[in-house]
């Protein structure tokens, strides 16, 4: 297992977070059991400028935990239906963080499929940010702590080089929709949705 991410990784702008963020494995311990995954495709969402980011509606109850400490969770409810997970970052009181959108199962894919309750291939547990929470457990309770420490850390995983990067504009948005801060491991099958033109503009 990797070591545990560090607050300083989080506290910088958060694209360069987000794509450093693929590969990384997010583990969430539950008295279920454990579950992990390799991050595959993540979303930056950048501040109260970016009309995507829930810190648009301003400083308030739900958005509070996106000006808080770097490194920190922000789960919300979406659709009534499902949770999703980000990463707070950059300093405090610059509110951004990072969408995990889907990951690739890596342990504990039996306790998944009993959460996720379909009987889903092993490539659908985790191939959404719903899909995800459900499969590894996140919900609510874990909105705002740290992730420096069990139930809910993000470790190092596998580094991903930046020819194997895939930016495109984020996705089930509104706002903003033109933005390039998606970020994909090119080809990798746990994207949830894969680009409709295969030829994308890589990292750097």
């Amino acid at each position: 297992m990797g070591r545990i991410l560090p607050r300083d990784f989080y506290n910088r702008e958060t694209e360069i977070v987000a794509q450093e963020m693929l590969g990384a494995i997010i583990e969430c311990t539950t008295p279920e059991g454990t579950a992990s995954a390799m991050i595959v495709e993540t979303e930056a969402y950048v501040g109260e400028h970016d009309l995507a980011c829930h810190a648009a509606a301003g400083r308030t109850k739900r958005t509070e935990p996106l000006y808080g400490r770097p490194g920190n969770s922000y789960v919300y409810f979406i659709y009534g239906v499902h949770w999703c997970f980000n990463a707070v970052t950059r300093g405090e009181g610059e509110p951004s963080a990072v969408l995990v959108r889907a990951a690739e199962p890596l342990s504990g894919q039996s306790l998944m499929r009993r959460r996720r309750g379909e009987r889903p291939r092993e490539i659908d547990l985790t191939n959404g940010p719903g899909k995800l929470c459900e499969a590894l457990g996140i919900d609510g309770a874990l909105n705002d702590v740290s992730l420096q420490r069990k139930p809910l850390v993000i470790r190092e995983g596998v580094k991903v080089s930046a020819r194997d990067i895939e930016t495109t504009p984020r996705i089930g948005i509104s706002r903003a929709v033109d933005w390039p801060l998606r970020y994909i491991i090119r080809g990798n099958p746990y994207v949830s949705r894969f680009p409709r033109a295969r030829v994308i503009r890589a990292r750097g």
